[in-house]
């Protein structure tokens, strides 16, 4: 007899919510009941999900306390840190999606095709990394198995998805001289190398936060690594060049099947034909596209790649999903 299992989706309504929803729809996963939570604003609206009306629920302290198995989590820091723990003492396996939990040592950060075993290690949430770590994590790992990665230059080029919904109305309004709902400044023909907030150090928090999580994913805690993370006036799909200098000596020509075998990874690179990752390509899929691989002849086994995914889809929704669908293996 199949067991059936309960599934709360926190911040059911939001941009990675709606995202959640249709890739649970395209999976259509066997013996699961879901509840639909998201803020009072929201409470008693009505979604359509798998082919039904579901009604969305308020989430409170007493949501949990009827019993569910897993959670997914796509609401924001502030309630994950409140209502994660909650749904944790009443017996629920929590996913989250915010950067709360992320870098907590009992915490396993999990891109599923990287790292599946740092799994079993969980007491009760898993962390879903930030959506520009997820999608360099699978070519980095496939190449750091076979050659070892020595350090890494990331500069990306994200989308205002991964600002969320005031972020695509910013760029929606374009020169309309409307009132800018996210960033400090237009975000229509311009290229903004400032996400998340400024650090002491200088550093923005994202790309102190592709830093850390890329040395905690991979588990090398000593990675030299540097980021520069940009926004760009593209709606969805974030792209990255990728710099590595790694410890052996290399054949680029492995290096493409490396990545053509890698789960996950769809290679695109073909420059005598234009063919090379684009984020209209990437748009709607959950594949690493990864394309402009070349040796860097400025250093030692240096090494370029272009990598390109739906920061919504691959970089949110469908990782945290991929985590469900390996915890429901494990049960």
């Amino acid at each position: 007899m199949s067991t059936s299992y309960k599934v709360a989706i926190v911040g059911a309504t939001g941009l990675v919510g709606r995202t959640v929803l249709r890739v649970l729809e395209e999976k259509n996963l066997p013996h699961i009941s879901y509840t639909l939570f998201s803020s009072a604003k929201s409470a008693g609206s009505k979604i359509k999900f798998l082919n039904q009306d579901y009604i969305i629920c308020e989430l409170n302290e007493k949501s949990f306390d009827n019993h569910f198995d897993y959670a997914i989590f796509c609401a924001g820091g502030s309630v994950s840190e409140k209502y994660a723990p909650i749904a944790v003492s009443k017996g629920c396996i929590v996913i989250d999606n915010s950067s709360v939990f992320r870098m907590n040592p009992d915490v396993p950060l999990v891109v599923p095709e990287v790292n599946p075993e740092d799994i079993l290690s969980h007491k009760g949430i898993i962390a879903n990394p930030n959506c520009s770590t997820i999608q360099a994590m699978l070519p980095l790992k496939a190449i750091d198995l076979r050659y070892s990665i020595k350090r890494i230059i990331y500069s990306t080029y994200q989308a205002v998805s991964g600002a969320g919904r005031f972020g695509i109305e910013d760029l929606e309004n374009k020169a309309d001289g409307k009132t800018l709902k996210k960033f400090s400044c237009s975000i229509y023909n311009n290229c903004i190398p400032h996400i998340d907030v400024f650090m002491e150090h200088g550093y923005t928090k994202e790309e102190y936060k592709m830093i850390e999580e890329t040395r905690k994913i991979l588990h090398h805690p000593n990675l030299p690594i540097t980021a520069t993370a940009v926004r760009v006036p593209v709606a969805n799909c974030h792209g990255e060049s990728i710099n590595l200098e790694l410890e052996k000596e290399f054949d680029i020509y492995d290096i493409r099947l490396l990545l053509e075998n890698a789960k996950g990874i769809v290679v695109v690179d073909n420059p005598d034909k234009n063919f090379y990752p684009l984020a209209s390509k990437a748009n709607g899929n959950d594949e690493v596209f990864v394309g402009r691989i070349r040796r860097d002849f400025s250093i030692e086994n240096g090494l370029n790649l272009w990598v390109v995914a739906d920061n919504l889809r691959k970089g949110a929704a469908t990782n945290a999903i991929q985590i469900l669908e390996k915890l429901l293996n494990l049960s």
